[in-house]
């Protein structure tokens, strides 16, 4: 089941340097959430301390609740491992492991879990992959590399692992930065049809791309160089598009600030 996620007050430290301050949202259920702004100002860290793979970085922290269905992800008992079986991620380079073939690395999150049923497994793979919609393109050579695949194919290959183990949310760090534009068209159709059963938070600079997939639009900016990043607005993304509440925000989609 999609499931919503609150953030209250989070704040995210490298060492002692803060990189986001006070932010503060809901993600509603089977939607998708854009999170736009300019370099540098917290995006991506706010991203990770969804499903705290900001604390894998020595030294860094956070402090503030992040909910899960009023489940405190940062509770004391929770697992961190647990919590990124439910709130999987997708990164900026399409990174499959190497070594592995295809049918094996949308197996290896469910293996992990502990899965051995070889049935189990294989119906699983081509779920994934007809989710990502990848099956057509590779059915005939699951037991190829990973890597063998084009760029487009390899970030599909990602999503249909992350998918596999069934997380309740899919977090994606500007998945198509590095693809070409045919490429992201169908990372873009991708998400749509997965907001049926995901909740979806991507991180994107593609201002067109935000107002493309996303429902609702959250805006990161910085008060000044060396400040920490803070969530400035979110609204609809029709509204955050056309209308926003902050001047910020106006100058930032029309291009002129950041």
């Amino acid at each position: 089941m999609s499931k919503r996620i609150v953030a209250e007050d989070v704040n995210a430290y490298y060492g002692s340097a803060q990189a986001i301050a006070g932010v503060s949202l809901a993600i509603e259920p089977k939607s998708v959430t854009a999170l736009i702004g300019p370099s540098g100002c917290g995006k991506s860290t706010f991203l990770r301390t969804l499903n705290r793979l900001h604390e894998v970085i020595p030294g860094a922290r956070v402090e503030g609740k992040v909910l899960l269905d009023s489940e405190d992800l940062y509770g004391p008992g929770i697992d961190a491992v647990a919590v990124r079986r439910t709130i999987g991620m997708v990164f900026q380079r399409p990174n499959p492991f190497p070594t592995m073939s295809i049918r094996d690395n949308v197996a290896s999150g469910l293996r992990l879990n502990g899965i051995k049923n070889k049935q189990v497994l294989d119906e699983a793979v081509e779920r994934s992959l007809r989710g990502a919609n990848l099956w057509n393109e590779v059915k005939d050579r699951l037991g190829k590399p990973g890597a063998g695949l084009s760029g487009g194919q390899q970030q599909r290959l990602c999503i249909a692992r992350a998918i596999a183990v069934e997380p309740q949310v899919l977090l994606m760090d500007e998945p198509c930065s590095a693809l070409d534009p045919i490429s992201t068209l169908a990372i873009e159709d991708l998400m749509t049809e997965l907001k049926e059963r995901f909740t979806i938070v991507i991180v994107t600079h593609n201002m067109q791309q935000a107002a493309r997939v996303s429902d609702r639009t959250g805006f990161f900016s910085l008060e000044a160089t060396g400040e920490p990043g803070r969530l400035i607005e979110i609204d609809t993304t029709e509204k955050i598009f056309s209308n926003p509440s902050e001047k910020r925000t106006e100058d930032y989609i029309t291009g002129r600030f950041g």
